[in-house]
């Protein structure tokens, strides 16, 4: 008996050293990391996992050269395999600890995503006004990330209307400025980390608590923001040349 008490001694005194040598942030970014994505799942964002960044500025797929890093799902599956269910997503969240996750638009919310300082421009012009902005995540990479209600699940399918600004995983290159995520595409969804080793990560500015907005009501700001943006970036750039008279 007493042996069976040393061992299980032991054995917690090896747990509790574990424990003590834990840092107090990494214990409270496990919890903070799996009540955030339960918070968005119970806003009613679908869930799937995500890669997550490697050393060297690399993406932990299998990928040579993977073009997008730590920045998509894991399963090509990831439009079914997304989900709300808390079961789940605290199942991926505790066996795949590093993982980042998506959440798959155009089923009950689109993202408008747009430039860092022409959302921060419309997000400020926004609430003076007092629109109802709802959830808005900022991306450490330059581009913040505006949640609304979809336009992807009309009742009637004739109804469904493509837009110029829908933009896709494989087309995001062709939308410098304003790209609306709906049907078939993905955003990251806070908390998660981005690749190299400055600790850049997304982030929410408004959280899942704020209910969904009817993208229409800030699709207007967003797009005049975004044309100002896009207007000083091009003055900035003929500024490096010297004018020929």
């Amino acid at each position: 008996m007493s042996a069976e008490f040393g061992g299980r001694t032991g054995r917690q005194g090896k747990i509790s050293q574990w424990l003590r040598g834990r840092r107090p942030k990494e214990a409270a970014d496990d919890g903070g990391r799996e009540a955030l994505l339960l918070a968005a799942a119970g806003a009613g964002l679908p869930l799937a996992p995500a890669a997550h960044p490697a050393p060297g500025y690399r993406c932990s797929c299998d990928r040579v050269g993977c073009p997008t890093p730590a920045r998509h799902p894991v399963s090509f599956a990831w439009q079914t395999q997304s989900t709300t269910d808390h079961a789940q997503i605290e199942r991926w969240a505790r066996h795949q600890p590093q993982a980042n996750f998506i959440t798959a638009t155009g089923m009950v919310h689109d993202v408008l995503d747009v430039p860092l300082e022409a959302g921060q421009e419309a997000l400020d012009q926004l609430l003076g006004s007092g629109v109802d902005v709802g959830p808005v995540a900022v991306s450490d990479d330059g581009r913040m990330f505006f949640f609304t209600l979809t336009r992807g699940t009309p009742e009637d399918e004739d109804e469904w209307w493509p837009c110029e600004l829908d933009c896709h995983p494989e087309t995001m290159d062709e939308h410098p400025g304003l790209r609306w995520h709906c049907r078939g595409s993905y955003v990251l969804v806070p908390p998660a980390r981005l690749p190299g080793d400055d600790g850049r990560t997304v982030h929410w500015l408004r959280g899942p608590e704020h209910p969904l907005p009817d993208p229409l009501t800030l699709l207007e700001a967003l797009t005049d923001a975004c044309a100002r943006h896009a207007g000083q970036e091009t003055d900035q750039a003929g500024a490096g040349w010297p004018l020929r008279h």
